[in-house]
């Protein structure tokens, strides 16, 4: 079991992110994870800084940690040469420990250029097909042309690459998604515990690690927890048809208006007793995840963090699916 550490991007700016993440290495986290936004969720988190600065601050600021987009989209907003560059040149300077996190985006960000947002989930399937067909070109080495149905390629090259590229995990919620991640990636990325989205994976022949986000919000008390994650991560219960959609933060602030803490409470982890953290988490694993993202929407990060290195990492750890139990 791998134990990541999620980097809210929207809910904080650039230099607290890194900090974040430099304690992260000393508290034992595997791994940390950063959205890459242009917009956050709520206009009251107020932050959306660039991810991929942030992670070049990162490798050079720490050793061991790996680090990982979780996730960007790779097709409208960003060019996939692009990202295959970025990417090259990021696990260049980390010395073989990015990630790269891929998925079909939300229109909350992708928008933003004035290219618009497909309108299907046919369509975005589509261009990431391509897109994912376009990066693994590229880090092929030498010149590339792609001739596709939504998106072109003439004559790239990416000039530094590792010995072994990155991995790619890609997002996935149903049947087409995970097909896409066990034909052209090489891991899954989830954000619900849903057994059916791992088994649709490995039915489809992918073979890799399936990384997944945990709720949860770290406070002395449960109430005070639930509150800090209700006034600035309440959209997370939404389900992924709402947050793919929406164009705006108001749109979600407006979407949001009848989540109750009672909600957050039963999505969330919430409060300082280990027992409920570790009963969230045993449903990721439950379900076939084995990378699990600590996703903290508590009002102080750094009192997770010591919290997680004194109470949760071991425990979590150990956690093995009831199947395997017997």
């Amino acid at each position: 079991m791998k134990i990541g550490y999620k980097l809210a991007a929207e809910a904080f700016g650039p230099g607290e992110l890194v900090r974040q993440a430099v304690l992260a290495e000393q508290a034992g986290f595997d791994f940390v994870e950063i959205s890459d936004h242009y917009h956050p969720w709520l206009d009251l988190q107020g932050h959306s800084p660039f991810a991929w600065s942030v992670l070049g601050s990162i490798a050079a600021k720490t050793s061991r940690i790996g680090l990982a987009t979780g996730v960007t989209c790779p097709t409208v907003r960003y060019h996939p040469a692009i990202i295959a560059q970025a990417a090259a040149t990021l696990a260049l300077l980390s010395e073989g420990r990015f990630v790269l996190g891929v998925g079909s985006g939300e229109r909350l960000n992708e928008h933003v250029v004035g290219r618009g947002f497909p309108d299907t989930v046919r369509t975005r399937h589509e261009m990431l097909r391509e897109a994912l067909e376009i990066i693994r070109l590229l880090w092929r080495g030498g010149y590339q042309s792609f001739e596709g149905k939504h998106l072109r390629l003439e004559d790239a090259r990416v000039f530094d690459l590792p010995a072994e590229p990155p991995l790619i995990a890609v997002a996935a919620s149903g049947p087409e998604s995970t097909r896409i991640a066990a034909e052209l990636g090489d891991g899954l990325f989830a954000t619900e515990e849903k057994p059916e989205i791992v088994q649709h994976y490995r039915d489809a022949g992918g073979t890799g690690p399936g990384y997944a986000e945990v709720p949860m919000a770290w406070a002395p008390d449960e109430r005070t927890a639930a509150r800090a994650a209700l006034k600035t991560s309440r959209w997370a219960v939404t389900g992924w048809k709402v947050m793919s959609e929406l164009p705006n933060p108001v749109n979600f602030d407006a979407a949001t208006t009848t989540v109750r803490e009672d909600d957050i409470l039963e999505k969330f982890a919430c409060g300082a007793d280990p027992a409920r953290y570790l009963q969230v988490a045993q449903k990721f694993v439950d379900a076939g995840f084995d990378h699990l993202v600590m996703q903290n929407a508590g009002p102080d990060p750094d009192g997770f963090i010591d919290f997680y290195r004194s109470e949760l990492d071991g425990p979590l750890r150990r956690l093995t699916p009831k199947s395997a139990r017997g």
